[in-house]
């Protein structure tokens, strides 16, 4: 038999649960209204940092030719220059990376781009933005066509600088080619404005007081890929427009960071990897751009949003002599088909069910009720359709399940992450203290949420299967839970 005191305290809470008015008499929930506007972009820190850094290279006087190139660099973050690996910046994402994706698909040949100087006159190579790596080729001729078709089997190259180096002691003694044609290989289309490398570095070994030959460059010219359209969409997004010569200028942003070439993969790791905003998640939507500034790339910026922009928002053109261009918008796919519940449209005010056409709910045997979908705001963490566990009319306090209508389509092996905003707040932090919500991927508990708690997100890691049964199970009314804004994303 309970204690008296147990007793007690049973009474005093039944006395309690019977003053709230359910959800299913439309009752106002214990919660702190939201009222929250969702940031839009600085794009004057973007401007202000894009002044800051220096993305421009060319090929080491000391380097040797034919090295790797290196994987996609960070070189700023919510404007503050760094120096760092897209892993550095995104350590909470699991992606295995793909090959890097070029500027554009090639779409033609290439095409002379700028003419070297004849070759009695000095010349200067290219320092320019997306340098990716070199080679040396036969000298016996100025051998362009040697260059293009090198620069042809990498797979980010879209542009090659041709150019003899002189007085390069490694060049003309140490590496095996024992050439000076140099062939330049960048992820970007350069101009004789950026020739800017005029040599001028001491490579010789000093003898006694004799005069070193410092380097010198000539015939320097351009050749790059004309048509260039496209860029491979990532591996769990969507393409949602561009090119254009706009950014997003759109609310749910979550910041910025600056990559050494455009590449959209390593947006893409940037944005899996963002981490979560308390208001309004994980990252779901990212714009990619160049910055030109007086008709010179100059930075690759990877903007980042919880809330999915398209076109419409894409009103900064630029700043000042700053342009943008090359925009493109790509949305982060939900394996989990309307998470937010909005689908449910029976009512434009206060209606609720156990069931329609994307979810279902279940109660437990002898339940009433004890999970359905709302339409109601108020009830809502953004829109107006939520999931209620817990029976809407307080009838029992039998845990229910609410699991979508359909399998999950996923990639079989693939990592997953299960996103939720919850909250168990409706009767306040006494009563909803007994609160607790399991989250279940093929009968298996991966996650959720127990106690008080007003909307904050729930994350759980999950592996795909191919065809994935997620459920949430859990409410015992008084201590209801509501769920909203639900994704399953590629990790």
């Amino acid at each position: 038999m309970p204690s008296p005191t147990r007793l007690l305290a049973l009474a005093a809470l039944l006395v309690s649960a019977t003053a709230i008015v359910p959800p299913s008499q439309k009752g106002a929930p214990n919660q702190t209204p939201d009222d929250f506007t969702p940031p839009t972009p600085d794009n004057d820190l973007i401007a202000q940092t894009a002044n800051q850094v220096d993305q421009k290279s060319a090929p080491p006087v000391d380097a040797p030719p034919n090295a790797d190139v290196p994987p996609t660099s960070v070189t700023a973050i919510d404007g503050t220059v760094t120096n760092s690996t897209i892993g550095g910046v995104s350590a909470g994402n699991s992606t295995r990376r793909r090959d890097v994706g070029r500027l554009g698909k090639r779409q033609s040949k290439f095409e002379k781009i700028f003419d070297g100087l004849p070759a009695d006159q000095h010349d200067a190579s290219i320092q320019g933005t997306a340098y990716l790596t070199y080679t040396v080729v036969n000298n016996a001729t100025y051998n362009i066509q040697a260059c293009l078709d090198w620069c042809a089997g990498i797979n980010e190259c879209v542009f090659v600088n041709v150019y003899y180096e002189f007085n390069n002691y490694l060049l003309d003694f140490v590496f095996g080619e024992k050439s000076n044609l140099k062939c330049a290989a960048y992820g970007d289309i350069h101009t004789a404005a950026e020739k800017l490398n005029f040599g001028g570095q001491q490579s010789y070994p000093q003898l006694g007081n004799e005069t070193v030959p410092l380097t010198y460059i000539t015939q320097s010219s351009g050749w790059g890929l004309s048509g260039i359209k496209e860029a491979v969409t990532p591996d769990g997004y969507d393409l949602v427009f561009g090119p254009t010569g706009g950014a997003n200028n759109a609310p749910g942003y979550m910041g910025f960071a600056f990559i050494d070439k455009y590449d959209v993969d390593a947006c893409a790791a940037l944005c899996n990897g963002r981490g979560v905003d308390p208001n309004g998640g994980g990252c779901a939507y990212f714009n990619i751009w160049r910055a030109v500034v007086d008709g010179i790339p100059t930075t690759y910026t990877c903007s980042m949003y919880y809330l999915v922009a398209d076109e419409s928002t894409a009103v900064n053109f630029g700043q000042g002599s700053l342009v943008v261009t090359l925009s493109r918008g790509y949305a982060r796919k939900s394996a989990l088909i309307d998470g937010g519940f909005e689908g449910y449209t029976d009512c434009d005010d206060f209606c609720f069910t156990t069931s329609y056409a994307n979810w279902i709910g279940t109660s437990s045997s002898g339940g009433s009720l004890d999970a359905s979908i709302f339409f109601y705001p108020p009830y809502a963490h953004t829109g107006h359709g939520s999931g209620l566990l817990g029976s809407a009319p307080g009838l029992n306090n039998q845990t229910g399940t609410l699991k979508p209508a359909q399998p999950l389509t996923t990639d079989a092996g693939a990592n997953y992450v299960v996103q939720c905003f919850m909250s168990s707040a409706f009767s306040g932090p006494k009563i909803e203290a007994a609160a607790k919500v399991d989250i279940m991927w093929n009968g298996v508990r991966v996650g959720g949420t127990s106690g008080f708690t007003e909307y904050a997100l729930m994350e759980a890691s999950v592996v795909g299967t191919g065809s994935d049964e997620l459920a949430f199970v859990g409410g015992a009314s008084p201590a209801w839970t509501f769920i909203d804004d639900c994704k399953v994303y590629k990790a």
